[in-house]
């Protein structure tokens, strides 16, 4: 689309830059629709495209619940069961969690911001075409029989030639690369956007509290999925050219995978869990019909979140052999991360307690993450603490938790919550 705009030195009036803008940034008709760059339409292929991951990843899941229902079950063979598990995991973090929460951002954070469109418009549809690649991937060879079969984790040496031999784990190395490529440059346009494109007289220290969710979480994306690259990066040239970085036995190291995964790995649990406590506040202060409790003290305790976040990876690791000084350190940085969460939970119950609460189904939702997330927390910090995390280690337990914190955020994010929250916004921009 090359459709020349005036300068403005030339007299042109505000109404004809606004036609020719919006020619360059409309959505053609018939095939010209795919080459959209409108933050709304690509916001809503996103969110649309990552529903349908979570709903073939939903009936993987089922599919493992089936073959583990009953002992010895031969509903799937040992082949076929591990890449079921392992796609399913794959599918609701990669193509799921996260791509649903940028689904978000991409749609609203413009409308809150006071912009027209993000900043770099088509990078956000590189970023959508790259998860759809990446994710096409994975889906494709999941059909074909060669879907990954070591884990969502991949861990090595599992994931090396001597144990995967076939491609299932280069489907899995290049499937995701792309979605982690994909996630960091829409981490780039929204950081740009919020911090450079904001309406006129909405300094930082004024904008809605989601863009801040935003833009505390796209900032956690630029720093934590390069090393998940990187790490992908290297296991596929080990695996192409034989080189030893994982390798023990050539002078490698399988925890360097470790590492690098869960420096990718646990911020990406509040990478996903932010946006979601952005989306509650901003709907609580709308159905308690009052202000939001305390948002200076929710900016700082997001962004302390995000650098705790960071510092407390190794709490995945406990029973690996590190030493007490590390398990020490980690241990109290993975129960001191609490503090934060829980200052943002108080004051939620502040702005409902404060408020005349209209208890609507979204309030009932509300409620119900409150207390299932509440489990999700306090299991949290019960694997935090050293010995306990020894004895639970590689249990139901752990797996329990994971899904009382990841899968009941999916909850608050359901269609209606999103319709409500872009209305809260308009509301919001309306009243600002």
């Amino acid at each position: 689309m090359s459709v020349p705009v005036e300068p403005p030195s030339q007299g042109i009036t505000a109404l004809r830059l606004h036609r020719q803008l919006a020619a360059i940034w409309a959505t053609g008709p018939g095939v010209q629709r795919l080459t959209s760059v409108n933050h709304t339409v690509l916001g809503l292929r996103i969110m649309i495209t990552s529903f349908v991951f979570f709903a073939i990843a939903g009936i993987l899941g089922m599919l493992t619940r089936v073959q583990l229902a009953t002992p010895h079950a031969a509903f799937m063979d040992v082949e076929t069961y591990n890449q079921v598990f392992t796609m399913h995991g794959s599918m609701m973090l990669f193509l799921f969690a996260i791509p649903m929460v940028e689904s978000f951002a991409v749609y609203l954070v413009p409308k809150l911001i006071g912009a027209r469109d993000l900043a770099f418009p088509r990078l956000t549809a590189y970023g959508y075409w790259c998860y759809l690649f990446g994710g096409t991937i994975l889906t494709v060879s999941l059909i074909l029989h060669s879907a990954p079969d070591g884990g969502w984790f991949m861990y090595t040496p599992l994931s090396s030639n001597v144990y995967t031999p076939g491609l299932n784990a280069d489907v899995w190395l290049l499937g995701i690369t792309f979605v982690e490529i994909s996630a960091l440059s829409l981490a780039v346009e929204l950081t740009v956007s919020i911090l450079k494109i904001r309406a006129p007289g909405m300094s930082i220290d004024r904008m809605p509290i989601f863009a801040w969710y935003i833009l505390v979480t796209a900032m956690m994306m630029i720093v934590a999925f390069p090393p998940l690259i990187l790490a992908s990066m290297l296991l596929e040239v080990e695996r192409a050219f034989n080189l030893p970085f994982f390798d023990p036995t050539r002078g490698g190291d399988p925890l360097l995978w470790q590492h690098l995964f869960w420096l990718f790995g646990h911020p990406d649990v509040y990478i996903i869990f932010l946006p979601m406590a952005g989306v509650l506040s901003t709907m609580i202060p709308v159905f308690a019909r009052r202000k939001l409790v305390g948002y200076r003290t929710i900016v700082v305790a997001i962004i302390a979140l995000a650098f705790l976040s960071f510092g407390i990876w190794v709490h995945h690791m406990f029973t690996v052999g590190i030493p007490h000084l590390a398990l020490a350190f980690f241990s109290a940085g993975s129960a001191i991360v609490a503090v934060p969460t829980a200052i943002q939970f108080f004051a939620w119950l502040a702005t409902l307690s404060h408020g005349r609460p209209r208890w609507d189904v979204p309030m009932l939702y509300i409620f119900g993450f409150f207390f299932v997330f509440t489990c999700g927390g306090l299991t949290g910090v019960m694997l935090a603490i050293v010995p306990f995390d020894w004895q639970a280690h590689d249990t139901y337990f752990v797996v329990a938790h994971l899904h009382y914190v990841v899968a009941r955020r999916a909850r608050v994010s359901d269609a209606r919550g999103v319709l409500l929250l872009a209305a809260a916004a308009d509301r919001a921009h309306r009243r600002a």
